[in-house]
């Protein structure tokens, strides 16, 4: 009896040292409010491909996301997929070696090499995560206030103030737009308009590669339109929040709403509310339009997962078109990287969509390789953007004041 005691407790203990079981997979990420679309729809949806796969969505706070990730990579703790962010964060975690090459892995195939570059290294060889989801940014206007001015959404940035002008003579706050947490001011104004004066990936790239300065005329000029914007916004701009700035538009306080496409879903619920959009408006008629269509999640595998194989089951799965379907219809205002032509079902979302095609997509400006350095140019973008809108910083001493700190630290790539 004793032998038999001591072979079952031996077994025991050899089974709890044994690695996670094969059948089980946990995902990270920072999308809290997403939970229940994970729970409810994505993932039975990959059950029933794959019912002996248990999958568990597992998500930490946005703003501690990151700190929490790496502490748990560090003690082989981590989920076996990892929710990523675009560029730099994401990159960090490859070569840290927490992250598997991608290339060659069902699923990627599905991706143009446009829809990567958040997920590759600097020379493109070496792919980490699966594209996912992007953001578009845009105006989102109020039909009803538009309908009884007789105003239609602009093309062109003097149409815009035109606009502005009417809205403002008719006793209607204009925009529905604060500064106070900053990041608005960088991320859904100056980096929304800004592609159409620096001509999108064009202007990106020649930053990057030294043929370009953030004192030059287009990058400049976008500073400039900011500036204009500051006798149109409400009163007390520079103590709005987000917050503030959503329940001003819902409201029918403000006519105009710089916005991400992510804020759809939030409008969408507000009763009575009448939602229209238009895309940044062009410096001159006639002019090429460009977007921002910024790369927002994508989805690794963890280099020390206990379970790789049905991990790239599920990355073969995220990359299909089922998975871009529910994703893109499901979670409002969020589109696919991928090539699969998917029918967006909102109507807001899919005009939003539709820009892909008449206009050039480009991402956030200082998205790659430009915030490496000391100081940060997202951190720069923040306060000086923050500061054209509140009319206490003039367009060319905010571009000479991001060219001086970035001249500090960068040194153009060599090709």
């Amino acid at each position: 009896m004793k032998r038999i005691l001591r072979r079952l407790l031996g077994a025991l203990l050899a089974a709890a040292l044994l690695p996670a079981a094969a059948g089980t997979l946990v995902i990270e990420s920072w999308r809290v409010d997403d939970k229940a679309l994970w729970e409810n729809v994505l993932l039975p949806a990959f059950t029933r491909h794959h019912p002996d796969v248990k999958v568990t969505f597992a998500p930490t706070a946005p703003t501690g996301y990151d700190a929490a990730l790496g502490a748990r990579l560090a003690k082989g703790t981590a989920g076996d997929l990892i929710a990523c962010r675009p560029f730099d964060v994401s990159l960090a975690l490859y070569q840290g070696g927490h992250l598997e090459r991608l290339d060659g892995k069902p699923g990627l195939q599905n991706f143009d090499a446009s829809s990567l570059v958040a997920w590759q290294t600097d020379d493109g060889k070496d792919t980490f995560c699966m594209p996912v989801a992007s953001v578009i940014h845009g105006f989102f206007y109020n039909k009803d206030i538009f309908r009884r001015l007789d105003l239609q959404p602009p093309r062109t940035a003097d149409d815009f103030f035109r606009v502005l002008d009417v809205l403002k003579k008719a006793g209607v706050t204009p925009l529905a737009l604060g500064t106070a947490e900053q990041w608005e001011s960088s991320q859904i104004v100056y980096t929304n308009i800004g592609p159409n004066f620096w001509r999108g990936e064009e202007g990106r790239k020649a930053l990057i590669a030294g043929r370009a300065r953030l004192t030059d005329q287009p990058y400049v000029d976008a500073f400039a339109f900011m500036a204009r914007m500051n006798r149109y916004l409400p009163p007390g701009a520079a103590r709005q929040t987000y917050a503030a700035s959503q329940a001003r538009f819902a409201s029918g306080g403000a006519a105009i709403y710089p916005a991400g496409s992510w804020d759809i879903a939030h409008f969408s619920r507000t009763p009575g509310l009448s939602l229209g959009v238009f895309p940044p408006p062009v410096p001159r008629e006639g002019a090429a339009c460009h977007i921002s269509d910024h790369m927002d999640l994508g989805l690794g595998v963890n280099r020390n997962s206990k379970n790789k194989e049905d991990a790239y089951k599920f990355m073969a799965w995220v990359g299909s078109q089922e998975f871009a379907d529910l994703y893109t219809n499901r979670l409002t205002g969020f589109f696919t990287l991928s090539h699969h032509l998917i029918a967006v079902r909102d109507p807001v979302a899919k005009q939003m969509a539709e820009w892909r095609k008449r206009c050039a997509s480009t991402i956030r400006v200082n998205a790659q390789v430009l915030n490496r350095g000391q100081p940060s140019m997202e951190v720069e973008l923040w306060n000086v953007t923050s500061q054209v809108l509140n009319g206490s910083l003039a367009p060319k001493d905010a571009a000479a004041r991001l060219q001086e700190g970035f001249a500090k630290w960068y040194t153009p790539r060599q090709k």
